[in-house]
């Protein structure tokens, strides 16, 4: 069987969404870190008012990649969606930097902005559409390699944007940057992404969206992205504990903070490569599972972190279980509705939505009744939790596939 890497570079119809992907990296990567300070502290936006914005611009990601990966299971050709997504991105990104103003802010971030960030969906279900013909071992482990060049990106961008604003006064540059990155997007996509064949597209008599819905909301793929995303919360709390840990309980700096930060997105690279490896030979479910061990193991580990080192020695742990449940959900999710590479892939936005509100759940929970090391503890023990469900889903008993 070749290998995930040799068939990206070698099939065209992979091998352009994934660069597209490393430079969509870059939109992510570079604002980020700085929404929350342009938001309040440049532009003088509430506490309250920015946490609304945020909600509701989650809400509306999810919502737009729904929309838009139902709609492209009727396109024969994902192209045009990807130009006008790019084209999104370059008019969200570019007017938050060249006006500068609050009202133009909430406008990018609320509308234009969430649809820029479908194209990531949209991306990996151009990637899945061409996978689906070949080997299913071989097509998850090239959808995790593809994750991992996107976490390069991603271990890439921040601290090299950093560099770039270290005396800026100003922290809209970034959204230059991510307006830049989507210029690149679309001009990869135009100049290099052949058209599909209409003979050899997908069905335009695909179901609507309402019959799309409903397929989603059956209880064998609901109770599935549930797993999913409560193991996902498991990482999307660790973003928030962390850098909590490090300066509280660990004794560090926000220098220790940035630098675990790079340092752990930079070892998920290699880390997912090689979980993608072992998708050729083991199930899905199997590995995210062994994956999820290790970041509860990390979890419960850093609890009774006391110095900035024993949370950088804990680095390749947290690397190796984060890259599993970042990578392998992709491929899982993306095969509970296997014939609809959109609809499929839209579930990652759907998943991702549902995980944020799992760890701020478990983050509200565990800051009640402990402090920052015991709610890390209690993340351990809700993901055990959410690994047991996950499996007893998945048991040979229980695998009738929906009607």
């Amino acid at each position: 069987m070749p290998s995930a890497f040799s068939v990206i570079i070698r099939e065209p119809k992979i091998r352009i969404p994934a660069i597209t992907l490393v430079a969509l990296a870059f939109t992510y990567a570079s604002t980020l870190p700085y929404q929350s300070i342009i938001g309040i502290n440049e532009l003088g936006m509430s506490d309250g008012a920015y946490s609304a914005l945020v909600f509701f611009s989650a809400l509306a990601n999810v919502a737009t990649s729904l929309t838009l990966g139902i709609w492209s299971d009727r396109m024969a050709d994902r192209r045009p969606l990807v130009l006008m997504l790019s084209v999104c991105g370059m008019v969200g990104f570019g007017s938050v930097f060249i006006f500068h103003t609050a009202p133009v802010f909430v406008l990018c971030v609320l509308l234009l902005i969430p649809m820029s960030n479908s194209t990531y969906s949209i991306l990996f279900a151009s990637i899945r559409a061409t996978t689906n013909r070949m080997d299913r071992g071989l097509a998850g482990s090239i959808s995790s390699t593809v994750r991992a060049l996107y976490s390069g990106s991603w271990a890439l961008a921040p601290g090299v944007i950093g560099l770039y604003l270290a005396t800026a006064q100003s922290m809209t540059p970034a959204y230059g940057i991510a307006g830049a990155a989507s210029l690149t997007c679309f001009l990869l996509y135009f100049f290099f992404a052949g058209k599909t064949p209409k003979s050899s597209g997908p069905l335009s008599e695909a179901p609507g969206f309402l019959p799309s819905l409903k397929r989603i909301l059956q209880p064998y793929i609901l109770k599935r992205i549930i797993a999913m995303s409560l193991l996902l919360g498991l990482q999307r709390l660790n973003t928030m504990l962390s850098p909590l840990i490090i300066t509280h309980p660990a004794g560090g700096t926000v220098v220790d903070v940035g630098f675990m930060a790079g340092l752990t997105a930079f070892l998920e690279m290699p880390f997912m490569m090689m979980w993608g490896t072992l998708q050729k030979r083991f199930r899905n479910v199997h590995i995210l599972a062994a994956g999820s061990l290790i970041y509860c193991l990390y979890l419960t580990l850093a609890g009774f972190a006391s110095a900035p080192w024993h949370i950088y020695a804990l680095v390749g742990i947290n690397a190796c279980g984060a890259a599993a449940i970042l990578s392998v959900p992709i491929t899982y999710l993306q095969d509970l509705i296997a014939d609809r590479p959109g609809l499929g892939s839209s579930l990652i936005s759907v998943s991702v939505f549902i995980s944020n509100g799992v760890a701020a759940t478990i983050f509200a929970i565990g800051t009640t009744l402990t402090d920052y090391s015991g709610t890390a503890q209690i993340a351990a023990f809700a993901g055990l939790g959410a690994i047991g469900f996950l499996l007893f889903l998945e048991s040979s008993k229980r695998q009738l596939s929906p009607a």
